[in-house]
């Protein structure tokens, strides 16, 4: 199966659309959906079913306000890595992504000799101490199982956008 074909089964034209359209956030009127439809000529039913249906296949996982963690006074934010046992990460990784103050978490390849961590979960602190706080849980809930950890802190943002789709190019 081709790439090209692969996509457009994942995501019609349509969709693809609405998605661009909506990568900087939905429209800041009362009704969004119409304002969507009026944009795009359809109507405000079918891109509220499209998005329900790009959300229930897990194309788009919720549409939801994203709050600026800085302007709340969350100014720490730290990256903290962990040496996991291998065969405990999958378990112990979705316990830790679980974890209501850690906004990310990802399994990556260790690349040894050089950085021997494999787990990844970003905490966010209006403190130091917090960041340091919410790692001494996350070490709890890792046990025996990590055999060491540190923390990343952020130092400044050079860019932060979720993914952005660009428009395609013609091939025919």
């Amino acid at each position: 199966m081709s790439t090209s074909t692969l996509k457009s089964e994942l995501l019609s034209d349509q969709d693809r659309e609405l998605i661009m359209a909506t990568q900087a956030g939905l429209p800041l009127v009362s009704d969004p959906w119409t304002e969507l439809g009026s944009q795009l000529g359809m109507p405000a039913s079918e891109v509220l079913e499209r998005f329900q249906k790009m959300q229930a296949s897990g194309v788009i996982r919720r549409v939801a306000a994203v709050p600026n963690h800085y302007k709340l006074g969350y100014r720490f934010n730290g990256m903290t890595v962990w040496d996991v046992a291998d065969d405990a990460i999958a378990e112990l990784g979705e316990r830790v992504g679980e974890l209501p103050f850690v906004s990310h978490c990802y399994r990556r390849p260790r690349h040894l000799p050089y950085w021997s961590y494999n787990l990844f979960a970003m905490v966010h602190g209006t403190s130091g101490d917090e960041v340091e706080d919410k790692a001494g849980r996350i070490a709890d809930v890792l046990g025996d199982a990590c055999s060491g950890h540190t923390i990343l802190y952020s130092s400044a943002i050079l860019k932060k956008t979720g993914l952005r789709l660009r428009k395609q190019k013609d091939n025919g």
